[in-house]
């Protein structure tokens, strides 16, 4: 059978058992045999669908929910397209400080959701297209049979049986009920169910104080919702710098959200209105009472239904899958990537993944994922943008640093655009001179951060930005303020 023969057959998305390229008759019926098998759609597994077709490999991907993975239908898409609305409504607002007469602002939350949908659906079509030119899908859910083999429950009913000689998981996470007192019999609202509001809360309650709560937590407020932020542990954003952390946090406070801090949740109820969220602070109890509660307290990765054991696989002790430094697993073939094997859970290291994939199963490279750069950027307003160590990692290993570090008040771009909050701090090695890490927390931060992640790929002097020309006025000729606090101009 020629390549295009072998494409016509497989043109549809199989969905309902119909035909594969080969099928080999098992002690339970017919197997589908592939050279790929991707089970879920994410930002790894479908490039690697991509490359392994190109290379005239067969291939299967199996998803039982929506194509795209959670960047483009839960995550970055559409969180960022609503963020964007929040945006303006605070610039808007904000308005007669620039003397502009712009009047009331009210959010018009169903314009803003259909928004939100309309950009998700265009981004989810565009990631379907590969599956019109000879990647099978199979809408279902897959668990495994043996090491090789599984066994696809389809969506529509039936089942289907599947084997290949590379098998690659990339099933991500889902929201974690966090441990509550009457959680499970209240009206929780998650990272995906909080964005189909088309009714605007009156009062958000959010439970977590990381990435997802804080974005969450300032875009209702600018859309008019009073917010409340429940953070159990001592500080927002419990992985970075204190003085970043508490910066945040005083931002947020300046927006007008509440936030506790040492604050447990102890038992939720619902009420006519809403919820009632009773909580504990240094001993005192307090009841909270919303329209609204929000869970944004972390994320279990999606195993359960896999049956790994019958591939010889074990999860660890909260569900992820381990890996090696090439993303195998403790079965040859098998392969895990993204957010599922318990490492960074950023769309971009996800993409990475394919990356090493890719060279390593198909053009004969060998990549690994130990050290490769940590970049993200916290997408509350002004961004966090952060890149390579922190002052609490050099602290904790002991590594010798030298400190840059700016407010924004000072940067003449900030100054004139009215976007002065946050500050930039950076870390340099004392003898080499090379950058170590930055924190930003300014307008644009994630521009500016992956401009110092550049000079830090070229192992640049940080004099070559304290000195370099950038175009005034702009955010980024504040890198060299940022390093003249280093030493003398």
């Amino acid at each position: 059978m020629t390549k295009r023969e072998r494409d016509q057959l497989s043109r549809h998305a199989v969905e309902d058992g119909g035909s594969e390229p080969i099928a080999r008759r098992g002690s339970g019926g017919t197997t589908s045999h592939y050279d790929l098998i991707v089970i879920g759609s994410g930002q790894c597994g479908n490039p690697l669908a991509d490359a392994f077709h190109a290379a005239g490999k067969r291939v299967a991907v199996v998803e039982r929910g929506a194509v795209g993975g959670t960047c483009i239908n839960f995550g970055c898409t559409p969180t960022k397209t609503m963020v964007a609305s929040a945006e303006v409504a605070q610039l808007a607002r904000r308005a007669g400080e620039f003397g502009i007469d712009a009047g009331p602002v009210t959010a018009n939350m169903r314009a803003i959701v259909e928004r939100k949908r309309g950009i998700v659906a265009a981004s989810r079509g565009s990631s379907e297209k590969r599956f019109n030119n000879g990647i099978d899908l199979l809408r279902g859910t897959a668990s495994f049979t043996g090491p090789r083999s599984v066994r696809v429950q389809l969506n529509n009913g039936g089942d289907r049986e599947l084997s290949a000689g590379i098998i690659v998981i990339d099933t991500g996470l889902s929201p974690a009920l966090p441990h509550v007192n009457g959680i499970d019999k209240v009206d929780l609202i998650d990272n995906v169910s909080i964005m189909e509001l088309e009714q605007l809360p009156e009062h958000l309650l959010v439970l977590g104080g990381g990435y997802v709560g804080l974005e969450f937590a300032q875009m209702f407020r600018r859309f008019g919702s009073k917010v409340t932020i429940i953070q159990r542990g001592p500080q927002l954003l419990q992985h970075e710098d204190a003085d970043v952390a508490d910066a945040v946090a005083a931002i947020l406070r300046e927006d007008g959200i509440e936030v506790l801090l040492d604050t447990e949740a102890r038992e939720a109820s619902s009420t006519a209105p809403g919820i009632e969220l009773t909580v504990e602070a240094a001993g005192a109890a307090r009841v909270l009472k919303g329209t609204r509660l929000l869970n944004a307290t972390g994320r279990s990765p999606n195993t359960a239904a896999l049956n790994l054991a019958a591939a010889g696989i074990t999860a660890d002790e909260h569900g992820f899958i381990p890996v090696n430094e090439n993303l195998e697993t403790a079965a040859a073939g098998i392969y895990a990537v993204g957010d599922v094997n318990g490492g960074p859970a950023f769309t971009h290291i996800s993409y990475d993944d394919f990356r090493i994939l890719k060279a390593n199963l198909l053009d004969g490279g060998h990549r690994v994922t130990t050290g490769r750069p940590l970049p993200y950027c916290v997408f509350i307003d002004p961004q966090l943008g952060r890149i390579g160590l922190s002052e609490n990692e050099a602290r904790r290993t002991g590594r010798a640093y030298k400190l840059a570090k700016i407010q924004m008040s000072s940067v003449a771009r900030a100054f004139e655009t009215g976007q002065t909050r946050g500050f930039m701090k950076a870390l340099v090695d004392p003898d080499s001179e090379e950058i170590l890490g930055a924190a930003i927390l300014s307008a644009d931060a994630g521009e500016l951060m992956s401009m110092i992640e550049i000079a830090m790929m070229g192992k640049l002097s940080y004099k070559q930005l304290q000195n370099g020309i950038f175009a005034h006025p702009t955010f980024a000729e504040s890198l060299n303020t940022l390093f003249m606090t280093l030493e003398p101009k």
